[in-house]
């Protein structure tokens, strides 16, 4: 007996920020209901991770990573109309990249990952409409990866592939801000990053003074893996 045929793809949660939004990037038309992931099946002669590099430069032109990690495999027959289907998604954080993406890929276009509808029995606890809907197992997915990406900023340096490589502590404690959904206090986050052993290192540069204001200290991203002590969403 022949074994069965199993279509192998990757799915990327490809994360950015848009106007102090975390934001996921999605493929359909404008006017579709129903919108996916970007991703596509993986070559014969090649593994999983360069399958996922390459639907990420495919789709968007990009060829630096900034972070990719690989999420969690997903299967099922409801995947595939005529073979058993295995989705092995992937988690990618870009800085801010444009709004609009030179995909290869067919449209492609950001929603804020807060006005995505996500499934109650997905970790939100909730259920949202949307103007636009993910396929079904592709909401479980996204809601994943936000997760996966939320909970990786209290205990990784993380937060700083959202960010360029030069960049003030005001533009990291945005991305946090803009990833759990929160206010931080200014002067308790900058005494938190700065007390954490190689998160950040300091350039010796400030910020140019255009528009009159007081010039921000440039840092860059330290060497730590983890961070000790985390920065705990309820403690920031």
């Amino acid at each position: 007996m022949p074994p069965p045929a199993v279509a192998v793809s990757v799915d990327l949660v490809l994360l950015t920020l848009r106007a102090g939004r975390l934001c996921v990037l999605l493929t359909g038309r404008p006017d579709a209901e129903v919108w996916t992931l970007p991703g596509g099946f993986v070559d014969g002669d090649e593994d999983l991770d360069r399958a996922a590099a390459r639907q990420l430069t495919r789709l968007t032109g990009v060829t630096s990573t900034g972070h990719l990690e690989q999420l969690r495999t997903y299967g099922g027959p409801h995947r595939g109309p005529r073979v058993s289907g295995v989705s092995v998604a992937y988690l990618a954080l870009l800085p801010d990249l444009p709004g609009t993406v030179p995909s290869q890929a067919g449209p492609v276009w950001w929603r804020p990952v807060d006005e995505v509808e996500l499934d109650g029995d997905a970790g939100t606890g909730r259920s949202r409409r949307s103007e636009q809907d993910l396929a079904p197992d592709h909401r479980r997915i996204v809601a994943d990866g936000v997760e996966r990406a939320r909970a990786k900023l209290e205990y990784t340096p993380l937060a700083a592939a959202f960010c360029e490589d030069e960049f003030t502590l005001a533009d990291l404690r945005r991305v946090y801000e803009a990833a759990w959904g929160v206010a931080l206090d200014p002067p308790n986050f900058r005494r938190k990053v700065l007390s954490t052993p190689g998160f950040v290192v300091a350039l010796g540069r400030r910020t140019s003074t255009r528009g009159g204001g007081r010039p921000a200290e440039l840092y860059r991203r330290g060497m730590a893996t983890a961070l000790h002590p985390p920065l705990l969403r309820r403690s920031v």
